[in-house]
């Protein structure tokens, strides 16, 4: 699978005006899918139809505004409850997994996993299984919000404390972790400040600590003599080096650049220059996102070829978006721990970079795992489309005309063209209409290299 590592086909000030369809191309329920892939996780045909009914900039809004109703929130609550009581981190992952694939809101769920890789805290050190979860609720309140809150409150949720050792951080003896990780992970990115500016801005987040879950400050483990941070000084505490930290001019460049390979294309060339008008515009809008992700999902440059189809699916992706594809469910333990053996388990993240994104997600160890990931997904008999079981619903969706649904599943679910061969084989298993025939048709569809791409 080699992925083309050209130019852009705008400059920067053009990149991000807004898409006209008939002038800079087609607005079809093919680029209405492409919206649906990358700000979501895929949407049924229906619905695809309905968003090509509107203009990019309407359908793109409503995504991103989409919202969970009181009676989703309420059941979604009770379950993570009952995922907590078990106090089995891969419950709560089965949790998370059922939300991604039933929310109506997929666009903050999407941005919620973007954020978890990004504050990357894992279940296997912190083990406390309502942590965890508090953790992940904090990140979908802020997901969309301006960034500086959403970075203070992270600074002091107790499941990061405890995963970068900073609940035992005191004057006499400052841990680096968090304040290392606050600067190169979180805000600024590498070379963008000294050891000296790590090694004082630890010395602020001394006397941070967790008692009975919850954050504490302990005045009398906190150094408060002046310290010196990028290049300020100050009797600063850690609120004020969150502050210090997102002030600087690399943390709106940082950020914004990493969202728009996670969102646009996983390799760009001078990503920086190509981003100057969203970073302009988030901070421009106090680091807030759901403005650039409007301006993001209503560009020229994402309904570009140059886009489509440069974005390798991770495991949750990959089976999500079969499954909204859809309207589907599934035995959402054993989907967890398959999407962690094929290389991303929520809320077991690698290690405190969270997951390497792009072409990384394919290699030897994780190739089998993929594979594996969509067949048990298939064959599952808890797994429902639409309510029936998936050889069912060929039976009686896909069968009937199979030439027209391999044309549908084509949009709906793939960014580039089919292989004439894999169409053709495709079709002739669902002329067959047996149960076999009919799962060896979608698995053939879902095992060849154009799946992997969004």
């Amino acid at each position: 699978m080699t992925v083309i590592n050209d130019q852009p086909p705008y400059a920067a000030e053009e990149a991000w005006l807004p898409y006209r369809p008939d002038v800079d191309g087609p607005w079809t329920t093919a680029e209405a899918a492409h919206l649906y892939r990358r700000a979501g996780f895929g949407a049924p045909l229906a619905v695809l139809r309905e968003a090509a009914e509107k203009t990019p900039g309407q359908a793109s809004q409503d995504l991103l505004t989409a919202t969970e109703p009181e009676s989703f929130r309420q059941l979604t609550a009770q379950l993570a409850r009952a995922a907590v009581a078990s106090g089995d981190p891969r419950s709560l992952a089965a949790w998370w997994m059922r939300r991604i694939i039933s929310t109506p809101a997929q666009a903050t769920e999407r941005l919620v996993l973007f954020w978890h890789g990004h504050f990357a805290t894992s279940a296997e050190k912190v083990t406390d299984v309502d942590l965890m979860l508090q953790q992940n609720e904090l990140i979908r309140t802020h997901a969309m919000t301006e960034f500086e809150p959403f970075v203070q409150a992270m600074a002091r949720d107790p499941a990061m404390l405890l995963w970068l050792d900073a609940a035992t951080s005191r004057k006499a003896h400052p841990n680096e972790n968090f304040a290392r990780e606050l600067m190169e992970l979180f805000c600024l990115g590498e070379g963008r400040y000294t050891e000296a500016d790590i090694r004082e801005a630890a010395r602020c987040f001394t006397g941070w600590e967790v008692r009975r879950r919850q954050f504490r400050f302990n005045r009398y483990q906190h150094d408060s003599d002046e310290k010196t941070v990028l290049g300020r000084t100050g009797l600063f505490d850690g609120q004020d080096i969150v502050r210090i930290v997102l002030e600087q001019s690399a943390a709106a460049e940082f950020l914004i650049c990493k969202l728009v390979r996670y969102y646009f294309r996983d390799e760009i060339p001078d990503v920086a220059a190509l981003c100057q008008p969203l970073i302009r515009q988030y901070r421009e809008n106090s680091m807030r996102l759901q403005p650039v992700l409007q301006t993001m999902f209503s560009s020229r440059l994402f309904y570009s070829r140059w886009c489509q189809g440069f974005r390798v699916r991770s495991p949750v992706d990959l089976a999500v978006s079969l499954l909204r594809t859809f309207e589907g469910s599934a035995n959402t333990v054993l989907l967890s721990q398959r999407t962690q053996e094929a290389g991303q388990g929520l809320f077991f993240p690698p290690g405190v970079q969270g997951w390497d994104e792009g072409r990384a997600w394919i290699n030897t160890s994780t190739l089998l795992g993929r594979s594996n990931l969509i067949s048990g997904l298939l064959t599952d008999s808890s797994t429902r489309f639409s309510g029936k079981a998936p050889a069912e619903y060929c039976r009686e969706v896909l069968a009937e005309d199979p030439q027209q649904a391999i044309r549908e599943l084509q949009t709906a679910l793939f960014a580039r063209s089919l292989p004439g061969a894999t169409l053709e084989s495709a079709t002739q298993l669902l002329r067959q209409r047996s149960d076999q025939s009919l799962l060896e048709a979608l698995q053939l569809l879902c095992s060849i290299p154009e799946f992997q791409l969004s």
